[in-house]
């Protein structure tokens, strides 16, 4: 009797065992099927959007798969063939399809549909020309970019970026989740961490 009870006492715990195994790889295969689908870490790197964002800071995205619509504000990480060879890049979103953009160089001011933009985040005023030619008009389906840190920024200033088909944007920044040194000069700063603008 008292064997028979041991023996359905292993039964018992290595059915457990088994259901605890099978239960953790579904929720295992149910997060990285979230994060395939939904989210993505992107590390940045350059000083093209700095003080915003540092090199090394690591940054998780909305994934293009359920962000398809970018507002202007919004952080991006594009991926465009024609620069880089497609390595993803981070910039700021200025306006969108139908929207016109002008910059006066002189004055480092940058207008979307003649209203001057209010740029707290910007590191210095824009006053690099890269090739582009102003007003224009962002085509359907585009969206025209520019970096925090402008003098050091290729954006959609420059002709071999220049606006930027929303199929080749990655996805939206959602937040800093672990901050970089920038380029190893600094510490790493964890009161960064959290939603970025």
């Amino acid at each position: 009797m008292a064997s028979k009870k041991k023996q359905e006492e292993k039964v018992s715990l290595s059915q457990s065992v088994v259901l605890y195994v099978h239960d953790l790889t579904y929720m295992l295969l149910s997060v990285i099927l979230v994060f395939l689908l939904l989210f993505r870490v992107i590390v940045v790197t350059g000083d093209s959007m700095y003080d915003t964002l540092w090199d090394g800071d690591f940054l998780l995205l909305l994934s293009n798969v359920f962000y398809s619509r970018p507002e202007q504000g919004d952080i991006v990480v594009i991926s465009k063939k024609s620069f880089d060879d497609g390595k993803p890049i981070v910039k700021r979103v200025i306006a969108t399809e139908g929207q016109t953009v002008d910059i006066d160089f002189e004055q480092g001011i940058v207008y979307v549909d003649g209203q001057a933009l209010q740029e707290p985040y910007i590191r210095d005023l824009t006053t690099q020309d890269r090739g582009t030619r102003f007003p224009l008009t962002v085509a359907p389906g585009c969206i025209f970019v520019l970096g925090d840190n402008r003098p050091v920024s290729r954006d959609s200033r420059a002709p071999e970026i220049g606006q930027i088909d929303t199929r080749e944007v990655l996805g939206k920044a959602l937040c800093l989740m672990l901050p970089g040194t920038h380029h190893g000069s600094l510490p790493r700063d964890f009161d960064r961490i959290g939603a970025i603008g």
